[in-house]
């Protein structure tokens, strides 16, 4: 696309983009560490101690390991292990997550709590770059560092680093390790409502080995974690389940780091019945272009793309954090063949606005993680939109040599 004298393709060449994700990445990581040191105090003091999201998955283990996992659901008895964890002053971190997810929080806590926190989050790091290299395995490690999401879910303690690896992996081995794959999307079991698509992806497509794989692996987790924890633990975490809506509903949480039309209808004050069905339009359009996509002769990385990309759409409760997902679309994106040359710049636009996703939606109440969420879709749309109808592409191992995330 020729405009104003200048190349798109040509200005957003893979050495530039590895030359401004070098800057982004370290502007990043200075503005992580003053983030951190402002946290404990060494620049301003703090009228009450912080914590991070990570401190209620660490009371959880530490209450499976002392042989009560079920008081991991009983806010008491979870807000006062948080306080023995880190400090008396906290405030409540919430714990929704199934008993299958305290199998990794049991294990985290029988170490000392900042060696815990440090080791998820590198492991989770790890993995999801290793994930994602299975879709590019040239993709730079510095596109990965620069992404922001990446700084946001380590900054609060998150297990978004897992959920995207999980989501790239179970998309890149779909077509050639239906097995494998199936076992990454089960997984996913740990944070349920995040595979809202899935099925509708995989079933639209035929995937029935990946279903039965994902079935399996559910089955599997689930099944232990009752072994280990008992049926009283899974009795806990469903009374526990009815009752997310006082939380979301009576907005304890901030609503403009959602990236949901729920949360968009939410901060605008349209009230909770509004806000509901506004998603309800938001789901069945996006299961509905998924199933659409799946079902079609698309490629994969076109069909992986909305995918991933739709999912913080049709989410009701997704954090800014878990735009990691965005980050995974934007990958395979990268791989769409017939992508028009203006995508590039609007991936770029993607990549660099959940940088502000936490901070202006808290300061300003601009719904930015909202915005990011909604333009990858649309982005992802418009890129994928000739493939869709093309004979699918026989399964392939990425290339080594395509153009970079750029």
């Amino acid at each position: 696309m020729e405009a104003t004298g200048w190349n798109i393709r040509s200005w957003l060449t893979r050495e530039r983009a590895i030359g401004y994700a070098s800057i982004l990445a370290l502007t990043e990581l200075g503005l992580f560490a003053l983030c951190v040191a402002g946290a404990h105090g060494l620049i301003v003091k703090l009228d009450h101690q912080t914590s991070t999201d990570f401190v209620s998955f660490y009371a959880a283990g530490a209450l499976a390991d002392a042989g009560t996992p079920w008081l991991a659901y009983d806010r008491a008895a979870h807000h006062a292990a948080e306080q023995a964890a880190a400090s008396a002053e906290i405030p409540y971190n919430y714990f929704y997550y199934p008993p299958v997810f305290l199998l990794l929080c049991a294990g985290l806590a029988r170490l000392p709590y900042l060696l815990a926190f440090v080791l998820f989050q590198m492991a989770g790091a790890t993995v999801c770059f290793l994930a994602v290299r299975l879709i590019r395995r040239d993709l730079p490690p510095v596109v990965f560092l620069a992404f922001p999401a990446l700084w946001w879910a380590i900054g609060t303690g998150q297990n978004a680093l897992l959920t995207a690896a999980l989501f790239a992996a179970g998309t890149a081995l779909t077509d050639r390790r239906p097995w494998l794959s199936g076992l990454c999307f089960g997984a996913l079991c740990y944070k349920p409502h995040l595979g809202l698509l899935v099925p509708v992806a995989l079933i639209a497509g035929g995937h029935w080995r990946v279903v039965l794989g994902a079935a399996g692996t559910v089955l599997a987790l689930a099944g232990t974690s009752a072994a280990v924890f008992g049926a009283v633990t899974w009795e806990a975490f469903l009374q526990a389940a009815m009752s997310p809506g006082e939380v979301y509903g009576s907005q304890a949480i901030f609503m403009g780091g959602l990236t949901s039309p729920y949360g968009v209808a939410m901060m605008l004050g349209a009230g909770r019945t509004v806000a509901i069905a506004a998603q309800a339009v938001a789901i069945l359009f996006a299961a509905g272009v998924v199933a659409q996509v799946w079902r079609g002769n698309a490629a994969l990385p076109a069909r992986a793309a909305v995918l991933l990309a739709a999912t913080p759409i049709a989410v009701p409760v997704l954090m800014f954090y878990d735009l990691m997902l965005v980050f995974v679309a934007l990958v395979w994106l990268s791989r769409v063949r017939y992508a028009a040359p203006w995508t590039r710049a609007a991936m770029a636009v993607v990549f660099v606005l959940p940088l502000f996703s936490g901070n202006l939606a808290t300061e300003t109440h601009w719904m930015v993680a909202a915005i990011a969420a909604g333009l990858a879709f649309g982005v992802t749309l418009a890129a994928i939109w000739p493939e869709v109808g093309l004979p699918r592409r026989p399964a392939c191992r990425p290339p080594l040599t395509r153009v970079g995330l750029a």
